[in-house]
């Protein structure tokens, strides 16, 4: 198959435990990109979270793309237009907030400059810090001073605690977010619909491409249905299960250049 796209989750898949690029990884991405493959990083970070690697690896260069929140925006990098941008219902913070401030855990907006943290900051709002090198900003009251326009919550906590919330919002919600874990620790509060697959097909719609052409490469649950929906559907070794059971071909793991091996493979 003639592939001319490459979508890559960045973490746990683009990126090795250190939240690095290795320099053949990137050295062969770049390569791919002169050849006119195009290069979709695909991520549940917010935009700014994702800009450093769209730049480590000359994204606006070559005309690729940024898909950040999941799939809640999609970025041109070479232009800068905002090509989709899907948000959560306008008043969905309050009545979210008031199931979830029953539970030990926290909730997490995001703005340009930081990581909104509503409730208790724990050791997983950290993470999520340290991945987006972006600060964490507490605010309270959350309702308040979180802004209208929202692309995803994340709320995070102790696995056992997530199951709990997610099982207590799932119905409460039904059929206006889109509800699930991309972690055991992290639980993505989305648009109803919005996913990595829903936002790829709208990015190939728009550049003249198909799923046929396109590879997807993941780790985690929230890159399972783009991995369903690609031409070929990667998982990185050290995938979860299910992403596994859903792909066509297991890469190498993201500490063994997994990314490396499929550019070596079908490029």
């Amino acid at each position: 198959m003639d592939y001319q796209i490459l979508a890559l989750d960045l973490d746990g898949t683009l990126t090795n435990s250190k939240k690095e690029i290795t320099p053949q990884t990137k050295e062969a991405l770049i390569r791919i990109q002169e050849n006119g493959i195009k290069v979709v990083l695909a991520s549940g970070r917010p935009t700014t979270g994702v800009l450093p690697l769209a730049k480590e690896l000359q994204l606006e260069r070559f005309g690729s793309y940024i898909l950040s929140f999941n799939g809640g925006r999609i970025t041109d990098c070479r232009s800068r237009e905002i090509l989709y941008n899907r948000l959560l219902p306008k008043n969905i913070a309050a009545p979210l907030f008031e199931i979830v401030k029953h539970f030990d855990v926290d909730i997490v907006g995001y703005s340009e400059k930081a990581i909104l943290s509503g409730l208790h900051t724990n050791q997983y709002t950290e993470l999520e810090s340290r991945i987006n090198g972006l600060p964490v900003r507490h605010i309270e009251p959350f309702t308040e001073h979180i802004e209208a326009d929202n692309n995803k919550f994340l709320i995070t906590g102790e696995p056992d605690e997530i199951a709990r919330v997610k099982d207590k919002l799932i119905p409460h919600f039904h059929g206006l977010l889109n509800i699930y874990c991309s972690d055991p620790f992290f639980l993505e509060i989305m648009p109803q619909n919005i996913d990595k697959a829903h936002s790829l097909e709208k990015l190939l719609s728009s550049i003249g491409l198909t799923t046929e052409q396109m590879i997807c490469c993941g780790d985690g649950y929230n890159d399972i249905t783009m991995i369903q929906s690609a031409g070929l559907g990667v998982a990185m070794a050290n995938a979860q299960p299910a992403v596994k059971e859903a792909a066509d071909f297991i890469t190498l793991s993201n500490d063994d250049d997994g990314i490396l091996h499929v550019i070596q493979q079908f490029f």
